[in-house]
């Protein structure tokens, strides 16, 4: 765990051990903190690779600075560490908002991506938007807690929640008590307006990597639809679904073997 600085940053990064398989980039969702534990670098694939992940601006030990966040910043912070750790090429995994941010990465920076894993994501655009997330920062913290339960899950509808109120609540108190270090809300509202202007659809058909797009079956936030019109307009695509909502990686197991195997071949 270290701070490395760049330009505009001082970006807070840790690596899980060497592996032979060499290093992989790690960019995480919206609101992400690596201390909160588990995160990325817990995941199967710290198994075999060394995991470089990030706390993105505006979050956790990275820098806050002043002003509107973009995209192209977020992707150019990307690129800014790996200027600093000396990487010239490296595969890359987003998930989620870290989706979008590998999204701009590639379509700024193509050098840099070797190989591309796209999670729970969306492209914006004509490929269509992920769920408007800025839009529940007007509910109050029980309506917004209940309204983001049910959106990474579609399976979670009233008459589930009617016929199984203890597991309901179990997932509202867990939902509650899950993150021990949360965001601040002004930094939280700049990712998620920044996030709301997210569009690389047009330039999706000029990627000239391999590409692995997964998703969750049941995820209201990215839809099973912007990730078949993501796999569409890549050439060098694979598209795969597993069970479960926009937590799919944590609720199929499967899904890292299959990222792994990809990454591998």
């Amino acid at each position: 765990m270290a701070i490395i600085s760049t330009k505009e940053l001082n970006i807070y990064f840790e690596k899980s051990e060497f592996k032979m398989n060499g290093p992989l980039l790690y960019i995480g969702g919206t609101g992400g903190d690596l201390r909160n534990r588990p995160n990325q670098l817990h995941s199967p694939l710290s198994d075999v690779f060394e995991v470089i992940a990030y706390d993105q601006r505006g979050l956790g030990q990275t820098s806050k600075p002043l002003g509107d966040y973009s995209m192209k910043q977020y992707a150019d912070d990307a690129a800014s560490l790996l200027d600093e750790l000396g990487i010239e090429t490296i595969p890359v995994m987003g998930v989620s908002f870290g989706g979008m941010v590998a999204q701009e990465l590639v379509k700024r920076h193509p050098s840099r991506v070797s190989k591309l894993v796209l999670a729970c994501t969306s492209s914006g655009g004509a490929g269509g938007a992920s769920y408007p997330l800025d839009e529940l920062e007007a509910l109050s913290e029980d309506e917004k807690l209940e309204r983001s339960i049910k959106i990474n899950d579609l399976r979670i509808t009233d008459r589930w929640i009617k016929d199984n109120i203890n597991a309901w609540n179990d997932l509202k108190n867990n939902a509650k008590t899950r993150l021990a270090y949360k965001p601040d809300s002004k930094n939280l509202l700049k990712q998620l307006i920044a996030r709301k202007g997210h569009n690389t659809y047009e330039s999706l058909s000029s990627i000239d990597v391999p590409v692995f797009l997964l998703g969750g079956k049941y995820d209201g936030i990215a839809p099973v639809e912007n990730m078949e019109s993501m796999h569409l307009k890549i050439i060098e695509s694979k598209l795969e679904f597993y069970e479960g909502g926009h937590l799919f990686l944590m609720q199929d197991k499967k899904a890292f073997k299959d990222i792994i195997n990809w990454l591998l071949s």
